[in-house]
């Protein structure tokens, strides 16, 4: 028996957590503290929030596992060097891009995601956001809200509803797949463009091109990572070939849209869009991002908030435990395919 099955053993395994430090309550309910603490020592009152003090490097020393959230900082070669017991790095979010370096990997450290986790949420939202922009009902509500009166819906030739609409999406991300799987039950033609993808028939949807999939949506759903080629890849041209009356949907990463293109094509009127997502993060002040009545713009809301923080916290706290017992990750980060993923 090694070392670490060794301390698992004997309950001595040591669970550090990296995060910022109002977040542990959040994501892990009493009933999932429990679990953690059942198996192993770990502090959930006081995650790390650097790695540079002598207190933070005397806590890596011994840690087995570290468990990591929004606000970890960056594990890099100089951090690794005070963690020489660190099996696994547990993720209780989404990407690990912004603070796990290469060398973890290359040092033969399992890495896990809770991505799966914050997919549900997103696709939710996604899911409520087509219906609702195919329905038409913001420009309604802010047509309402502005006669306050009776609209006269029925007899007006409105080019609204979700009857054989056309649902594009760019990615088969997790987020992804997700959405495609909630778009299943509804009269929707769905189309799927992802240059990874080979067949999609599996997926409910048709594979197209993007030049494709704009012209022909009415609605179409950005799930596409944030990379270096995919930056603009929402650009001027696409966004012009779009139906008359379509609705753009981005809660991937506002770098993804050329945002002065769209702003173009909202000030005219043509489309409209929804985004949970801007590059910046937050419009400035004056952007007219915040004035254009036919878009709706909401704070980064799509991804795990409030009681979905639960769900982030199980699945991480269901990968601490296969760690320690030696079982296989259920949500392994794949570095071979970190690079084109989110």
């Amino acid at each position: 028996m090694d070392a670490w099955m060794t301390r698992v053993h004997h309950g001595t395994a040591r669970i550090e957590l990296a995060m910022f430090p109002e977040l542990p309550p959040r994501l892990f309910p009493p009933v999932v503290a429990e679990r953690l603490q059942g198996v192993a020592a770990v502090d959930l009152a006081s995650p790390l929030t650097e790695f540079r003090s002598s207190r933070s490097r005397a806590r890596l020393r011994e840690a087995d596992i570290l468990l990591t959230g929004w606000g970890s900082p960056r594990l890099d070669s100089a951090a690794l060097e005070y963690a020489p017991k660190l099996r696994a790095v547990v993720h209780a979010a989404g990407t690990v891009k912004g603070h796990l370096s290469p060398d973890v990997f290359e040092r033969g450290i399992q890495v896990s995601s809770a991505a799966d986790a914050n997919a549900v949420p997103v696709a939710e939202y996604t899911l409520a956001m087509i219906l609702l922009a195919g329905k038409g009902v913001p420009a309604l509500a802010r047509e309402y809200r502005s006669v306050r009166a009776d609209l006269n819906l029925i007899r007006r030739d409105l080019r609204i509803g979700n009857y054989r609409k056309t649902v594009g999406l760019v990615g088969a991300s997790k987020i992804g797949r997700r959405v495609l799987a909630l778009l299943r039950p509804f009269d929707f033609t769905v189309l799927l463009s992802d240059p990874y993808v080979e067949a999609a028939d599996d997926l409910g949807a048709t594979l197209v091109g993007l030049d494709e999939l704009f012209a022909a949506s009415d609605i179409v759903s950005i799930h596409a990572p944030a990379t270096a080629e995919t930056r603009g890849l929402v650009s001027a041209s696409l966004l012009a070939s779009m139906r008359d009356g379509a609705t753009l949907i981005n809660t991937a990463r506002g770098s993804l849209v050329d945002e002065r293109a769209l702003l173009a094509e909202l000030r005219t009127g043509r489309l409209s869009a929804v985004l949970d997502v801007t590059d910046p993060e937050i419009p400035p002040p004056g952007s007219p991002l915040w004035e254009l009545p036919n878009l709706v713009l909401t704070p980064h809301v799509a991804g795990a908030l409030g009681t979905e923080l639960h769900r982030l916290g199980e699945s991480a706290a269901d990968e601490v435990l296969r760690a320690l017992s030696g079982q296989p990750l259920k949500h392994p980060v794949d570095p071979a395919v970190l690079a084109i993923t989110a």
